[in-house]
């Protein structure tokens, strides 16, 4: 599921939607193309690891369905894996043979957050991690467990704003940072604005992560899950800001992009743990 994540931001970064024209399942109208320009190897690429990705995603929903019928999240987690992948795959196909607007392209990574994030869940419960640390003993407070929640949808709405910018080309609008640059310190065109807009959303995730991760750490350093997943929380938003940082100064170099693509799936996941915690805690 990461190489499906990274996958999708590779195709988008490089140009490669239309790889294989507009043919799907095919390429180019021919199961093995003609001719292979890096463009439809990227594409194919990814075409294969998703493909792959769904039939992974169906064997483990299977067996977990199977053999930890018994863990009350089982089934409502294999729904979601399947289904938000299944629906990731049939976006990118319309896609590909009938074309769309920008803002239904950039749903389509948000899209498979989701499904990344509860096939995650779905391999913490096979590792029983929560018999490894002292997850069944928490008492969270309201005031943790309201900020996990709302951080969490906060962060998916950025991630959209995030896409937003890929497929509206926008990634360049602005060449400073953290201003504009161009001898400007805020927007003055469309493109302008979906790029600051961005990073004005993405600096309050560091503030709030940051807000949280002190409060953890004043009200709950007993909790080894609470305390150490809090700071990974931190250092991964950090990493996040970085390599968005980069992404401009470097005049969107892929593999920063990518490193962008990747801190942002891992923290989504770790946040949709956190709220697996506040579904089984007190």
């Amino acid at each position: 599921m990461v190489f499906v994540q990274i996958g999708g931001a590779l195709v988008t970064k490089t140009g490669s939607a239309d790889g294989c024209g507009q043919s799907w399942p095919l390429c180019h109208g021919q199961l093995i193309p003609s001719s292979w320009p890096i463009e439809t190897i990227i594409e194919l690429a990814h075409r294969g690891v998703s493909g792959l990705a769904i039939i992974l995603v169906g064997v483990l929903g299977f067996l977990a369905l199977k053999l930890i019928p018994h863990k009350k999240e089982t089934r409502f987690l294999v729904v979601l894996s399947i289904g938000f992948i299944l629906i990731q795959a049939l976006i990118g196909a319309g896609a590909v043979v009938w074309g769309q607007n920008d803002f239904i392209l950039a749903a389509h990574f948000g899209i498979s957050l989701i499904s990344f994030a509860s096939v995650f869940l779905l391999m913490l419960l096979v590792f029983e991690v929560d018999q490894k640390f002292e997850a069944q003993s928490l008492v969270i407070a309201p005031y943790l467990r309201y900020h996990t929640i709302f951080l969490t949808i906060y962060i998916y709405l950025v991630v959209y704003s995030g896409a937003l910018v890929r497929h509206t080309n926008s990634s360049l609008a602005c060449l400073g940072w953290p201003h504009c640059g161009q001898g400007q310190l805020w927007a003055s065109n469309f493109y302008q604005w979906v790029q600051m807009s961005h990073r004005v959303l993405a600096g309050i995730i560091v503030v709030w992560i940051l807000i949280i991760l002190i409060h953890v750490l004043r009200n709950y350093s007993q909790y080894r899950i609470l305390k150490y997943g809090w700071i990974i929380a931190f250092v991964l938003v950090l990493l996040q800001a970085l390599t968005g940082m980069l992404s401009v100064l470097t005049l969107v170099n892929i593999f920063v992009a990518l490193l962008h693509a990747l801190f942002i799936t891992l923290l989504f996941g770790l946040l949709c743990y956190f709220i697996l915690l506040l579904y089984r805690t007190k």
